[in-house]
C-alpha cells in the first residue's frame, strides 16, 4: 500500500491500540501530519478503558504537541479508518466501525489483513514503516523536528533504548532524524514508575535458575516493555549466566527480552526461535527481544490452560529446546566426516560487483549497510563488492574477483527486500550499491565436498572465531577439496543454483 491511495478518503479517523505507546503515538502523530500536508483533516484517536498517564508518554504528547485524543465512546461510523501499530480486530484494540479500513503495522500477521493495508513485520518499529512511506511519497523530515522527536523515540522505546535494532530500515531512520535531544533524554528519565520500580525488584528475586544450561527466566507483571531490557542487563551480570529471558504476559501480548553474553549463544537467533510461529523476535548477536500474539499462541493450548500458563510452559520448553538441539563446530579444530559427503562443482551465476573507489575515494572509511547488519572497512584501489543472489554483500580483492569472475560488461539488475548501501562515516554521504553494480559471471570449477544436514549446526568458521553461523536440517555443511578446515554452510534453498554434483 502507498500513502497516497488513502487520499481517496475525505472522513478520516486514525487510530492506534488501546493504552497506547510511544511507537503507536509516534504512528498515528505522522500520518495524521500526512494527511495534513495534502489537505485533509483527519482524527487521531485512541479507546480503552483508560487515558495515558505514564510520565513519559504524558512528556511527549505535550512537548511534541501529538493531536491525539481519547475516545472511549466514539460512535462515529467514518468514510476510512486508518489502525496503526496494530491490526484491527485484535484484542488490544476496541473495534471502530467504518466505511473501509486499513492497516499499518508491524507486528506478525494475525488474521487477514484489508485490500489497504502495510504490514511489515521484521521491521523494529511501526514508525519505522511510516517514516519509509513518508520518503517513498518524498516527504523530508528535515524541518519537522516535533515529528521526527517522536518517530525516533518510538523506535527507541520498541527497541530497548535502540539495543534491539535488526532491520537495516530501522538503523537508517535512526541515522537520518534530527531530534530533540533534550526531549529524548527526558522522557526516557521518566520512563520507570515506582510501582515499575517493585515490578522489577519482585521479579529479580523471583528468578529461574538452569544451571545445566545456564539460563535463566523472569517473569514480572505487564510492564513497560524497556524494564524487561532494565531486568536483564542487571541479571546478566550474575557469574554463571550466559543467557537470559525477561518476559510479562498481557491479555494483548507476551513480550519478551533476550540477553547473551557467549559468543556460542546469538540473543537475536534465540528470540527468533522463541516466537516462531506465534510471534516476532530479533536484534542484535548480544540483546533481543520479541512479541508473541495470544491469538496465534492459543492454537498451542492444552486443556483449560489460559495464557498466562501456556505462555509459561511454551518459552519454557522452547529454551529447554533450544540448548539441546545445536550441535557447535569448531572448523579450526576439526574435519567433516567423509560418511554422506559427496563432491560437487561450482555452477555459473550471474552477480552483481561493485569497485569501491567508484563510489568514495581511496582512504575513505565506509559503513556497509545490508540486511545481514552494518560493517565498516576502508576503500582500497584494489577492493570491491560483490552482491549476492539475496542482496547479500562482501569485499573481495581485484586479485581474487579476476580469478574467479568474468565481467559482462552490463549493469547488473536485481530487486532485494533492502538495496545494500555505502555510507561515508565522517560526511554521512550515502549511496546504494546497486547503482553502481555491473554484472559478473562465475567462472565455475571450483569443488566442495558436501552433505545435507539432519540436525542443527552452530558453525565457527576457520576466518572467523567470535560469530558463527547456523545451518538448520536441509541446509548443507561443505568444504573445498583442498582444505578440510575451510568449512562453511549453504542455505538448502539455494545450494542446487550454485553447485551440481559430480558422477
Amino acid at each position: 500500500m502507498k500513502l497516497h491511495e488513502l487520499l481517496a478518503y475525505n472522513d478520516i479517523v486514525i487510530q492506534c491500540h488501546d493504552n497506547p505507546d510511544a511507537d503507536a503515538l509516534a504512528s498515528g502523530y505522522a500520518l495524521w501530519w500526512y494527511f495534513k500536508q495534502m489537505g485533509k483533516t483527519a482524527r487521531f484517536i485512541y479507546r480503552g478503558r483508560t487515558a495515558v498517564n505514564k510520565s513519559n508518554l504524558r512528556i511527549m504528547m505535550e512537548r511534541l504537541d501529538i493531536p491525539v485524543s481519547f475516545e472511549p465512546d466514539f460512535m462515529s461510523v467514518p468514510e476510512l479508518l486508518v489502525t496503526v501499530d496494530c491490526q484491527y480486530g485484535e484484542r488490544n484494540v476496541t473495534r471502530t466501525d467504518a466505511d473501509v479500513i486499513a492497516v499499518i503495522d508491524h507486528h506478525q500477521v494475525t488474521r487477514e489483513l484489508p485490500e489497504l493495508s502495510e504490514v511489515r513485520s521484521g521491521i523494529g518499529s511501526c514508525a519505522t514503516i511510516i517514516w519509509d512511506m513518508l520518503r517513498e511519497e518524498g516527504f523530508s523530515l528535515d524541518e519537522e523536528k516535533n515529528l521526527s522527536t517522536a518517530l525516533y523515540y518510538g523506535l527507541y522505546t520498541d527497541t530497548n533504548r535502540l539495543s534491539e535494532v535488526s532491520h537495516p530500515l530501522d538503523r537508517d531512520m535512526r541515522d537520518s532524524l534530527l531530534v530533540n535531544r533534550s526531549v529524548i533524554t527526558e522522557m526516557s528519565n521518566s520512563n520507570i514508575s515506582l510501582d515499575e520500580l517493585t515490578i522489577t525488584g519482585h521479579a529479580i528475586t523471583g528468578y529461574e535458575y538452569h544451571p545445566e544450561e545456564r539460563f535463566v527466566i523472569l517473569r514480572t507483571e505487564p510492564c513497560d516493555p524497556n524494564i524487561l531490557g532494565v531486568i536483564s542487563d542487571f541479571v546478566m551480570e550474575t557469574d554463571g549466566i550466559d543467557a537470559s529471558l525477561a518476559y510479562y504476559v498481557s491479555p494483548f501480548e507476551v513480550k519478551l527480552s533476550v540477553r547473551s553474553c557467549v559468543k556460542e549463544i546469538h540473543a537475536d537467533e534465540l528470540a527468533a526461535f522463541l516466537t516462531d510461529g506465534i510471534g516476532g523476535g530479533g536484534g542484535h548477536i548480544l540483546k533481543a527481544g520479541g512479541t508473541i500474539r495470544p491469538e496465534l499462541l492459543d492454537e498451542l493450548a492444552s486443556k483449560n490452560e489460559d495464557t498466562y500458563t501456556l505462555a509459561d510452559r511454551i518459552l519454557l520448553e522452547r529454551m529447554k529446546e533450544y540448548f539441546s538441539l545445536y550441535k557447535v563446530m569448531y572448523a579450526r579444530e576439526t574435519t567433516l566426516d567423509p560418511e554422506g559427503l559427496r563432491l560437487y562443482e561450482k555452477q555459473p551465476q550471474e552477480l552483481g560487483c561493485v569497485k569501491l573507489t567508484d563510489l568514495f575515494p581511496a582512504g575513505t572509511r565506509v559503513e556497509i549497510r545490508t540486511l545481514e547488519g552494518d560493517v565498516e572497512i576502508f576503500v582500497k584501489e584494489e577492493l570491491f563488492l560483490m552482491v549476492g543472489l539475496e542482496g547479500e554483500v562482501y569485499p573481495i580483492t581485484k586479485e581474487k574477483l579476476e580469478k574467479s569472475y568474468t565481467r559482462t560488461g552490463k549493469p547488473y539488475s536485481r530487486e532485494f527486500e533492502y538495496d545494500p548501501t555505502l555510507k561515508d562515516t565522517v560526511t554521512g554521504e550515502r549511496k546504494g550499491v546497486l547503482k553502481y553494480a555491473m554484472g559478473v559471471i562465475s567462472s565455475g570449477g571450483s569443488r566442495i565436498l558436501a552433505g545435507k544436514l539432519d540436525h542443527y549446526v552452530k558453525l565457527f568458521t576457520a576466518w572467523d572465531e567470535e560469530k558463527y553461523y547456523s545451518g538448520n536440517p536441509g541446509d548443507y555443511i561443505a568444504c573445498r577439496e583442498d582444505d578440510p578446515h575451510d568449512i562453511y554452510i549453504i542455505r538448502g534453498r539455494l545450494f542446487h543454483r550454485l553447485y551440481k554434483e559430480i558422477q
